[in-house]
């Protein structure tokens, strides 16, 4: 079911989207979003699935909810202006079944002081099965959260 026809999406992000297990229900949390392109792709994609993109820039976020009026509009997708090593679940908020970040600095190695404080949290927000994805891989590497659960 998609919900928009005019997502493009380059080759690289729908490889990523192809690559992730998505399945109805699932619930996302997408680390550094920007604009939300690969947010709305993924809902597209899947039917019944819940997306919190989450990115450290108000300015980006912006642009992601006015890009998203209509995939907002079906609550299956949300966002919120936090950098990821200083998220954590809202009260009353449902874990995540996996967690995915495209060239997000704190994960990938260029910060690696920010991912010593972000893995943490990140894995506080996944459900115990939860999985971290990032790029890198063919497209995707998992990251580990064992040491952090």
């Amino acid at each position: 079911m998609r919900i928009s026809s005019n997502i493009k999406v380059s080759s690289r992000l729908a490889a990523i989207a192809e690559a992730l297990p998505l399945r109805p229900g699932i619930r996302i949390l997408e680390i550094g979003c920007g604009t939300g392109l690969l947010a709305r792709e993924l809902i597209s994609r899947c039917p019944d699935v819940h997306v919190l993109a989450i990115d450290r820039s108000s300015k980006a976020i912006g642009k992601a909810m006015e890009a998203s009026a209509a995939e907002i509009a079906t609550g299956r997708l949300t966002y919120r202006t936090v950098a990821v090593e200083c998220f954590k679940l809202l009260p009353g908020e449902s874990r995540f079944d996996i967690a995915i970040a495209v060239r997000v600095g704190a994960l990938d190695g260029r910060h690696p002081e920010l991912g010593s404080l972000a893995l943490p949290r990140i894995a506080k927000a996944l459900t115990s099965c939860g999985t971290l994805f990032i790029d890198g891989g063919s497209p995707l590497r998992e990251l580990s959260l064992d040491s952090y659960r």
